[in-house]
Protein backbone atom coordinates (compact mmCIF):
# COMPACT_ATOMS: atom_id res chain seq x y z
CA UNK A 1 0.00 0.00 0.00
CA UNK A 2 1.38 3.42 -0.97
CA UNK A 3 1.58 6.17 1.61
CA UNK A 4 -0.41 9.17 0.32
CA UNK A 5 2.34 11.50 1.53
CA UNK A 6 4.71 9.92 -1.02
CA UNK A 7 2.34 10.56 -3.95
CA UNK A 8 2.80 13.71 -6.04
CA UNK A 9 0.80 16.57 -4.56
CA UNK A 10 -1.67 16.56 -7.47
CA UNK A 11 -2.65 12.96 -6.73
CA UNK A 12 -2.60 12.84 -2.94
CA UNK A 13 -5.80 11.66 -1.31
CA UNK A 14 -6.19 14.99 0.52
CA UNK A 15 -6.22 16.91 -2.78
CA UNK A 16 -8.08 14.40 -4.94
CA UNK A 17 -11.20 16.55 -5.33
CA UNK A 18 -9.07 19.54 -6.30
CA UNK A 19 -6.93 17.75 -8.89
CA UNK A 20 -7.17 18.89 -12.50
CA UNK A 21 -8.43 15.47 -13.58
CA UNK A 22 -11.11 15.42 -10.91
CA UNK A 23 -12.22 18.95 -11.78
CA UNK A 24 -12.38 18.06 -15.51
CA UNK A 25 -14.48 15.02 -14.69
CA UNK A 26 -16.79 16.90 -12.35
CA UNK A 27 -17.37 19.76 -14.82
CA UNK A 28 -18.09 17.29 -17.65
CA UNK A 29 -20.49 15.30 -15.48
CA UNK A 30 -22.24 18.44 -14.26
CA UNK A 31 -22.64 19.78 -17.79
CA UNK A 32 -23.95 16.42 -19.07
CA UNK A 33 -26.45 16.22 -16.18
CA UNK A 34 -27.68 19.77 -16.81
CA UNK A 35 -28.12 19.08 -20.54
CA UNK A 36 -29.88 15.81 -19.74
CA UNK A 37 -32.31 17.56 -17.38
CA UNK A 38 -33.14 20.17 -20.01
CA UNK A 39 -33.60 17.72 -22.89
CA UNK A 40 -35.70 15.41 -20.74
CA UNK A 41 -38.00 18.26 -19.66
CA UNK A 42 -38.09 20.20 -22.93
CA UNK A 43 -37.88 17.44 -25.54
CA UNK A 44 -38.68 14.15 -23.81
CA UNK A 45 -35.35 12.60 -24.82
CA UNK A 46 -32.01 12.09 -23.09
CA UNK A 47 -29.10 14.48 -23.48
CA UNK A 48 -27.17 11.85 -25.43
CA UNK A 49 -30.09 11.34 -27.80
CA UNK A 50 -30.35 15.10 -28.27
CA UNK A 51 -26.63 15.31 -28.93
CA UNK A 52 -26.85 12.54 -31.53
CA UNK A 53 -29.71 14.34 -33.29
CA UNK A 54 -27.66 17.54 -33.21
CA UNK A 55 -24.57 15.83 -34.68
CA UNK A 56 -26.62 14.42 -37.57
CA UNK A 57 -28.50 17.72 -38.06
CA UNK A 58 -25.24 19.69 -38.19
CA UNK A 59 -23.82 17.05 -40.57
CA UNK A 60 -20.79 16.53 -38.32
CA UNK A 61 -21.65 12.84 -38.00
CA UNK A 62 -23.70 11.13 -40.67
CA UNK A 63 -22.52 7.56 -40.03
CA UNK A 64 -22.80 5.41 -36.91
CA UNK A 65 -19.01 4.97 -36.86
CA UNK A 66 -18.54 8.75 -36.79
CA UNK A 67 -20.90 9.02 -33.81
CA UNK A 68 -19.01 6.25 -32.00
CA UNK A 69 -15.73 8.14 -32.47
CA UNK A 70 -17.25 11.48 -31.47
CA UNK A 71 -18.82 10.12 -28.28
CA UNK A 72 -16.00 7.72 -27.46
CA UNK A 73 -18.32 4.72 -27.24
CA UNK A 74 -18.39 1.41 -29.06
CA UNK A 75 -20.38 0.79 -32.23
CA UNK A 76 -22.92 -1.49 -30.52
CA UNK A 77 -23.79 1.25 -28.00
CA UNK A 78 -24.31 3.72 -30.86
CA UNK A 79 -26.45 1.17 -32.71
CA UNK A 80 -28.71 0.79 -29.65
CA UNK A 81 -29.11 4.57 -29.39
CA UNK A 82 -29.84 4.85 -33.13
CA UNK A 83 -32.40 2.03 -32.82
CA UNK A 84 -34.20 3.97 -30.06
CA UNK A 85 -34.21 7.21 -32.04
CA UNK A 86 -35.44 5.35 -35.13
CA UNK A 87 -38.22 3.68 -33.12
CA UNK A 88 -39.28 7.12 -31.84
CA UNK A 89 -39.52 8.36 -35.42
CA UNK A 90 -36.74 10.92 -35.00
CA UNK A 91 -34.06 9.41 -37.20
CA UNK A 92 -33.82 6.96 -40.08
CA UNK A 93 -31.13 4.93 -41.76
CA UNK A 94 -30.66 5.54 -45.48
CA UNK A 95 -28.61 3.12 -47.57
CA UNK A 96 -26.27 4.85 -50.02
CA UNK A 97 -27.21 4.45 -53.67
CA UNK A 98 -23.53 4.68 -54.71
CA UNK A 99 -22.25 2.15 -52.19
CA UNK A 100 -24.84 -0.17 -50.63
CA UNK A 101 -22.46 -0.99 -47.76
CA UNK A 102 -22.78 2.58 -46.46
CA UNK A 103 -25.77 3.49 -44.30
CA UNK A 104 -26.18 7.20 -43.63
CA UNK A 105 -28.25 8.69 -40.86
CA UNK A 106 -31.00 11.16 -41.66
CA UNK A 107 -33.43 13.04 -39.44
CA UNK A 108 -37.18 12.98 -39.76
CA UNK A 109 -38.97 16.35 -39.62
CA UNK A 110 -39.65 15.78 -35.89
CA UNK A 111 -35.98 14.88 -35.34
CA UNK A 112 -34.91 18.03 -37.18
CA UNK A 113 -37.19 20.15 -34.99
CA UNK A 114 -35.66 18.65 -31.84
CA UNK A 115 -32.10 18.96 -33.14
CA UNK A 116 -32.69 22.62 -33.99
CA UNK A 117 -33.49 23.26 -30.31
CA UNK A 118 -30.23 21.73 -29.05
CA UNK A 119 -27.96 24.77 -29.64
CA UNK A 120 -30.14 26.87 -27.33
CA UNK A 121 -30.03 24.13 -24.68
CA UNK A 122 -26.24 23.82 -24.97
CA UNK A 123 -25.82 27.61 -24.81
CA UNK A 124 -28.07 28.02 -21.77
CA UNK A 125 -26.16 25.34 -19.85
CA UNK A 126 -22.76 26.81 -20.74
CA UNK A 127 -24.00 30.32 -19.90
CA UNK A 128 -25.12 29.12 -16.48
CA UNK A 129 -21.81 27.33 -15.86
CA UNK A 130 -19.79 30.39 -16.94
CA UNK A 131 -21.95 32.88 -15.05
CA UNK A 132 -19.75 35.60 -13.61
CA UNK A 133 -16.86 34.95 -15.99
CA UNK A 134 -15.63 37.96 -17.94
CA UNK A 135 -15.29 37.59 -21.71
CA UNK A 136 -11.51 37.58 -21.20
CA UNK A 137 -11.74 34.76 -18.65
CA UNK A 138 -13.96 32.76 -20.98
CA UNK A 139 -11.50 33.30 -23.84
CA UNK A 140 -8.59 32.26 -21.63
CA UNK A 141 -10.44 29.11 -20.51
CA UNK A 142 -11.17 28.19 -24.13
CA UNK A 143 -7.54 28.77 -25.04
CA UNK A 144 -6.33 26.53 -22.23
CA UNK A 145 -8.81 23.79 -23.16
CA UNK A 146 -7.64 23.92 -26.79
CA UNK A 147 -4.07 23.42 -25.55
CA UNK A 148 -5.20 20.40 -23.54
CA UNK A 149 -6.84 19.01 -26.68
CA UNK A 150 -3.71 19.71 -28.73
CA UNK A 151 -1.65 17.83 -26.13
CA UNK A 152 -4.07 14.91 -26.18
CA UNK A 153 -3.99 14.83 -29.98
CA UNK A 154 -0.21 14.59 -29.97
CA UNK A 155 -0.30 11.86 -27.33
CA UNK A 156 -3.01 9.90 -29.14
CA UNK A 157 -0.95 9.88 -32.31
CA UNK A 158 -3.41 11.93 -34.31
CA UNK A 159 -2.19 13.56 -37.46
CA UNK A 160 0.22 16.44 -37.29
CA UNK A 161 -2.38 18.57 -39.10
CA UNK A 162 -4.95 18.02 -36.34
CA UNK A 163 -2.45 19.02 -33.68
CA UNK A 164 -1.57 22.15 -35.68
CA UNK A 165 -5.25 22.98 -36.01
CA UNK A 166 -5.75 22.92 -32.24
CA UNK A 167 -2.48 24.74 -31.61
CA UNK A 168 -3.38 27.45 -34.13
CA UNK A 169 -6.71 27.97 -32.33
CA UNK A 170 -4.86 28.78 -29.10
CA UNK A 171 -2.86 31.67 -30.56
Amino acid sequence: MTDSASLPLEFSVRNLNDSVGSLFSHVRSTMANMINQRTTCDLGITGTQGSILFMVWSEKCLLAAELAREFGIDASAVTRRIDLLEARGLLRRVRSVEDRRIVRLSLTPEGEAMAARMPAIFASVVDKLLSGFTPEETGFLKSMLRRVLANSSALAGLTHDAALYFEKKTH
